[in-house]
């Protein structure tokens, strides 16, 4: 290339971020990852993702761009939009959708910039009791959040004995606080959602329904989890979970009737252009034209009867985790799960979730701490937020899913006989994982570990 001494590959141009990013490459490939909000996206995927679709600007809508030179971009984007709408099943009379958020935290506060305004109030799930950042989080101190620094939020919780979400409390307190927008949406809740339910409370109190569906989004698709669509006003997802696609993000919201008043005239949804208008140009500058054409290819694999097999084996997956860790003596948050995610309390093995994690890291098991209903902090987590999305995207089946149990035993164990002689402080413990023999026991996890994990493929570019 005239002037500049490249020679247009990774390996040879920039070696360093090429040994980087091969050693990544390997980690997944030899690990196990259990992170509920992770996934494996196809070949496809990223192919689109890495196209030369990254080098162009499209600010605007398609049709209506700030740039020259769009006319193919927005072919890319309106197929998105078509295969956003087919994937759900949804009327594009009924529905309409942004498909240019760059991930799931900017369309969630898009929406609420278009229909809640500054100072506006929210109420979605509390953060300790498994709701999102990007739902509003406070503490006594300090606004976590930008949804709590620039919204007025007021959180709902679970119930502290059975885990599930306490629908009395909220339509009370929504009767109190009059929000003007409600979430249905959770960051780690292994139930399925009662949109009825919210979509009755919201009306007590005129406010929209929005479901963040952001981690069940790949198991709505597949039609094997109750859809946010019958009840909501407004859905928002990510793409790169249960999706299996890039990291993204998507707004789905209502045209036509909103309701009925009591004087007999119709009041009209308003959505399309006040959140259009929020996530560009109130909130983004040009879309992400590969994540877009990337996002496409993945809801079009939505559509293949091998993706509902693979939702289904996801979910069952989930269910023989759930039943393994129970037949181990682990207490499972609500007993169960009906979705991909399993939440486990600690507590009863007189541990917490960052030493737990920590030592599932140093074998090769990859997961979250999370807090589990009655944490008084959301930075001391009791629990581990587990998820099979991932494996199962790598071709994991029940049985294998209890042999990764039995591995995570084994990884507890450990963490207790180190927590047991290490003193009460996180760096301490992390510092008795030094010791040598400590050490030779998690050097032999990790062998089976990585042994177990290399027999099973990994979706993405063999080259690498």
């Amino acid at each position: 290339m005239s002037g500049l001494n490249l020679q247009n590959d990774i390996s040879k141009d920039d070696p360093e971020m090429y040994d980087l990013i091969r050693a990544e490459k390997s980690r997944q490939l030899r690990g196990l990852e259990l992170i509920a909000s992770e996934n494996f996206a196809s070949k496809a995927c990223l192919q689109a993702l890495g196209s030369c679709l990254n080098n162009k600007y499209s600010e605007g809508q398609p049709g209506q761009r700030y740039y020259g030179g769009n006319e193919v971009i927005d072919k890319v984007e309106r197929l998105c939009q078509k295969r956003a709408l087919e994937a759900f099943g949804l009327d594009p009379e009924k529905w309409g959708v942004n498909v240019q958020p760059h991930s799931g935290s900017p369309a969630n506060f898009a929406v609420y910039t278009a229909v809640v305004e500054p100072h506006g109030r929210i109420m979605g799930l509390h953060l300790p009791d498994g709701g999102h950042l990007s739902h509003g989080f406070m503490t006594g101190t300090k606004k976590v959040s930008a949804t709590s620094v620039y919204f007025e939020s007021f959180p709902y919780k679970t119930s502290p004995k059975t885990g599930l979400i306490d629908y009395d409390e909220l339509e009370k307190n929504s009767l109190l606080f009059l929000p003007k927008l409600i979430i249905a949406g959770t960051s780690c809740y292994s139930r399925n959602l009662d949109y009825k339910r919210f979509r009755q409370i919201a009306d007590g109190v005129g406010a929209y329904v929005l479901a963040d569906m952001a981690h069940v989004s790949g198991l709505v698709a597949a039609g094997l989890v109750p859809s946010p669509f019958e009840h909501c006003d407004i859905v928002t997802s990510t793409t790169h979970k249960t999706l299996r696609g890039p990291r993204s993000g998507i707004i789905f919201f209502r045209k036509g009737v909103r309701r009925t008043l009591k004087n007999g005239t119709e009041e009209m949804y308003d959505l399309e252009k006040k959140i259009n208008e929020a996530v560009f140009p109130g909130l983004q500058g040009g879309p992400h034209n590969h994540q877009i054409a990337s996002v496409a290819v993945a809801l079009k694999q939505a559509s293949l009867p091998e993706f509902i097999e693979y939702q289904k084996q996801t979910m069952a997956n989930a269910k023989a985790m759930s039943k393994a860790l129970i037949d181990r003596g682990y207490t499972v948050v609500t007993g169960g799960t009906d979705t991909h995610l399993v939440l486990v309390d600690m507590r009863p093995q007189k541990l917490d979730g960052a030493r737990s994690e920590k030592v599932l890291e140093e074998v090769g098991i990859a997961c979250n701490k999370n807090t589990c209903p009655g944490d008084k902090s959301a930075l001391k987590p009791s629990g581990l937020r587990l998820g099979t999305p991932a494996l199962t995207s790598r071709d994991m089946k029940e049985k294998d899913i209890v042999q990764v149990v039995e591995f995570f035993h084994q990884a507890i164990v450990l963490t207790a006989e180190v927590a047991a002689s290490s003193g009460p402080t996180l760096k301490e413990f992390k510092a008795k994982l030094e010791d040598q023999q400590v050490r030779t026991k998690i050097e032999q996890i990790k062998k089976h570990v990585e042994d177990f994990a290399m027999k099973f493929p990994m979706p993405g570019f063999d080259d690498w």
